[in-house]
């Protein structure tokens, strides 16, 4: 069997991390070869630098996913996204349409259709995270301990706050979007350095869990390798 060269565009650089040292490693196993690469937002011709990572405007993210189909046209490709639904921006596709949604997976499953259809290359598969990648981390939060030691009480109240519920449906507000909520009971928490690492303690299995969206994901990278579709 060849396998699936799976190609990710991540809006920074803690996804990117992520699916490199977490998602690869555990997609290989299926013959799906994951690499990732930060969306490109600056090119300096002259100098020769580009400069990647953030979301600011959806025509960025667009042109990087097509550049990208260019540059690797094989049949055994395959190419995702890793972008957050909080702070997306409102020129992406059917952006208007999706707000008018009350459930939160249906919001998705609009703007991820509309993605699909806008790049129309069957070996794209959009994913957006709901609501951004610390939605991952609150599936247990107590492995936060593993970066941030002598914070038994900060990160006991995140343990609480989520509790059994879905850390997927912890809402996009500007003060408590998942990411604030962290940054609220541990000031000090950096996700570039401490995002994908906490991610990877919490380990896959709790991650599918807790995280129905992302499970739905990962199911459908996984099957790439015995498909091919």
């Amino acid at each position: 069997m060849i396998g699936i060269h799976l190609h990710i565009i991540t809006e920074g650089p803690t996804e990117q991390q992520f699916v490199l040292k977490v998602l690869a490693p555990h997609l290989a196993h299926y013959q799906v070869y994951a690499d990732a690469r930060c969306i490109l937002t600056s090119r300096d011709k002259h100098a020769g630098r580009q400069s990647r990572g953030g979301l600011p405007n959806y025509i960025k993210a667009k042109n990087d996913i097509q550049t990208w189909l260019k540059e690797d046209s094989r049949t055994n490709c395959r190419f995702s996204t890793m972008f957050d639904f909080y702070a997306l921006p409102n020129d992406f596709p059917d952006f208007t349409n999706a707000q008018k949604k009350a459930d939160p997976y249906q919001k998705l499953a609009c703007l991820e259709a509309a993605l699909a259809q806008d790049i129309r290359d069957n070996r794209f598969i959009p994913y957006i995270q709901l609501h951004e990648f610390e939605a991952l981390i609150l599936a247990d939060a107590q492995k936060l301990d593993w970066e941030y030691l002598e914070h038994d009480k900060a990160i006991a109240s995140l343990v609480a706050m989520v509790g059994d519920g879905n850390p997927e449906l912890i809402n996009d507000g500007a003060e408590t979007a998942p990411s604030k909520r962290i940054l609220k009971q541990i000031p000090e928490y950096d996700k570039v350095t401490a995002g994908w690492t906490v991610a990877e303690q919490i380990g896959l299995a709790t991650l599918r869990q807790k995280c129905p969206h992302f499970n739905e994901w990962l199911t459908r990278l996984e099957q790439l390798g015995a498909t091919g579709e």
